[in-house]
């Protein structure tokens, strides 16, 4: 079960905790895997711990000409591409009375604009091999939003719309398409916060606790699988009960 021989992933900010757990997590159940994102060190640092079946691929996503390379690059170096999951993001917080026209968006480029491409880049190679999985990173905020975040939450629930839309437009084709939605998850990004800024966010999470990162590759494991075939247009919430939705 969950099982993903012969398969082929392409996986964007493979260089962060999350994407790299989620690149782990595939490539163990039996996955080829593309690693993408913009720091090369540690994508190359991943794929000499995977070993076999991984490959770098750098890419910029606010570089038109480099997203639109990439699934090509992936299927020239996999042969295929059977699974996309979209995972890289950026923040630029500000209020939105302060906010600048560039910190909207270059959030709106990058997380939103850049996944459609993405989307858009290997459809054609999954509508002739009918069977395809199509993983979008969201988050809480999407569906919460979130103070200082107008840009951020707004890309996010953004890809839930597009996710759904596409979804009918490619269910017949043995193509899913959903969401992951992660709430707070132990990373190097959340060990920067104060342990009064962590003591503040765990009275909001009813299980007491962050999620891991581990637990958001096992949710990607899913919805990537044969098994998750019924499973198009909806978004996974991870988080701990934080928004039971």
């Amino acid at each position: 079960m969950f099982r993903l021989d012969k398969k082929t992933v392409l996986i964007t900010g493979a260089s962060g905790g999350i994407g790299g757990e989620i690149a782990r997590t595939l490539h163990r159940a039996g996955a080829t895997v593309a690693l993408s994102g913009t720091r090369i060190a540690p994508l190359r640092a991943l794929s000499t711990e995977l070993g076999d079946r991984a490959h770098v691929l750098p890419c910029d996503l606010s570089d038109l000409d480099e997203v639109t390379a990439l699934p090509k690059q992936a299927h020239e170096a996999m042969g295929s591409v059977d699974i996309l999951i979209n995972n890289a993001g950026v923040t630029r917080d500000n209020l939105l009375m302060r906010m600048s026209d560039d910190e909207w968006a270059s959030v709106l480029a990058i997380n939103l604009t850049s996944t459609m491409r993405l989307c858009k880049g290997v459809l054609r190679g999954m509508m002739k091999a009918r069977w395809g999985r199509i993983v979008n990173i969201s988050s809480i905020v999407g569906a919460t939003g979130n103070p200082g975040q107008a840009n951020y939450a707004a890309s996010k629930a953004g890809l839930v719309a597009m996710s759904k839309s596409l979804a009918y437009e490619v269910a017949t084709r043995g193509i899913t398409v959903n969401c992951l939605a992660p709430g707070f998850i132990a990373t190097a990004m959340t060990e920067k916060l104060t342990d009064e800024q962590k003591k503040g966010i765990l009275t909001q999470i009813p299980t007491g606790r962050m999620g891991t990162a581990t637990e958001i590759g096992a949710a990607a494991l899913y919805l990537s699988s044969d098994e998750s075939a019924y499973t198009t247009g909806t978004t996974l919430h991870v988080n701990g009960g934080m928004a039971m939705l």
